[in-house]
């Protein structure tokens, strides 16, 4: 009678999303402040006060029917113009503004990009650990999603097995870089390596693999060094951005996809996009966000208040003893479960109202989330249930 997949999704929520619930009914018991909620991605800070100041401009000048009317399916010509001028300046490629399609979030990026190139019996790599609704993305299309995990002491690429993971029905992999869940950002001289790879790959198999780059994160970065812009070294590469995190807009559901113009037939997997993008109902994103990101794409949110969260965080945890696997970016810390069972740690951490996510729908056991895009005074306050935690440990 019914989508047995889609019955069986909407019955079983994400693990982020039920601890979110959770802490949602904490709240609610014994009060705000006394939950320590780690569980969701939701930026802290506010968005830049310019960007409100747009908006309340727009409402104020632009007639109605403007405003809040329809675009072109793939996004207003003049806000797609201003990305495309903006991707050129900052990462030195060339970036024609007909080849980017505005869409609702990265989420929506992804899946519009999935069903573009996905066939049957197509296989798409991802790198563990990795957001978990790339399954439910992927396993959505007519492909599958091969999981490939990372070297466990660092969370960098590991080629070798990665080399033995791809085959002639490997269509694409996801690089997500600021990573989410571990903050990790992939080095130039490891993307060098993968585009190498890809190009050995593809000659050996006389197929076309897709690089899909997962950006959401990109702006949020601490160590100094720039995130390596994967159009600059794989021809076949595909970005998926979103304004949630950096400018602090994540209910607002707007980003875009940006199709290289080195692919192969580069016009035809942007109309492959398009096709999906109206197969999904995914056409015109939201106008009013559009014409607003527009004027905005220099600006972020304060992020300096997630490096101050940062250091406190790892330093705090590193004292108390815990391993911790230092973020470059993002606002995520992966953190080494003290017992194996990634799991039943964080049902413990729940008896200090602290709310962790368990990596195992991460794709790599044994370590929780912590996403500390969160107020600083909550980490400060947290810091002594983290160590109560810890002493049942030793």
């Amino acid at each position: 009678m019914l989508n047995e997949r889609m019955l069986d999704l909407g019955k079983r929520s994400s693990v982020i999303r039920e601890i979110f619930e959770y802490g949602n009914k904490r709240r609610a018991e014994i009060g705000a402040e006394n939950v320590f909620d780690f569980s969701l991605g939701n930026p802290s800070v506010p968005c830049p006060p310019a960007f409100n100041e747009t908006l309340k401009q727009f409402l104020d000048t632009v007639p109605a029917e403007s405003l809040h009317g329809y675009t072109s399916g793939p996004g207003d010509l003049a806000v797609r113009k201003a990305v495309a001028a903006d991707i050129s300046a900052k990462f030195g490629v060339d970036a024609p503004f007909d080849l980017v399609y505005m869409t609702c979030g990265a989420a929506a990026s992804l899946c519009i990009t999935l069903n573009a190139l996905a066939e049957e019996g197509d296989e798409v790599i991802a790198f563990a650990p990795f957001f978990p609704e790339y399954r439910v993305f992927t396993e959505t299309t007519p492909a599958k999603l091969v999981v490939v995990p990372c070297k466990s002491s660092d969370l960098q690429l590991d080629f070798d097995a990665l080399e033995k993971a791809i085959t002639p029905h490997t269509k694409a992999l996801i690089l997500n870089s600021p990573n989410n869940p571990s903050g990790v950002i992939v080095p130039e001289a490891d993307v060098v390596r993968l585009a190498a790879l890809l190009n050995e790959k593809q000659a050996a198999y006389g197929t076309d693999i897709f690089l899909i780059a997962d950006e959401p994160y990109r702006p949020l970065v601490y160590t100094g060094e720039p995130v390596p812009y994967l159009p600059r070294y794989y021809d076949n590469t595909v970005v998926c951005y979103s304004f949630s995190k950096a400018l602090s807009l994540p209910g607002e559901r707007i980003g875009y996809i940006f199709v290289s113009p080195a692919c192969k037939a580069a016009r035809d997997v942007f109309a492959a996009v398009c096709g999906a993008g109206r197969a999904l109902g995914y056409v015109c994103a939201p106008s009013l966000m559009q014409y607003a990101v527009a004027r905005h794409l220099d600006d972020t949110a304060d992020i300096h208040i997630y490096e101050k969260n940062r250091t406190m965080l790892y330093n705090g945890l590193c004292e108390i003893g815990y391993s911790v696997i230092k973020p470059d970016g993002a606002f995520y810390m992966f953190v080494r479960s003290p017992e194996p069972d990634a799991g039943a740690f964080c049902e413990k951490a729940k008896q200090y109202d602290l709310l962790l996510v368990p990596s195992d729908s991460f794709g790599m056991p044994g370590f929780v989330r912590i996403a500390y895009c969160v107020k600083p005074e909550m980490i400060e306050r947290a810091l002594p249930a983290f160590e109560k935690l810890f002493r049942e440990y030793r």
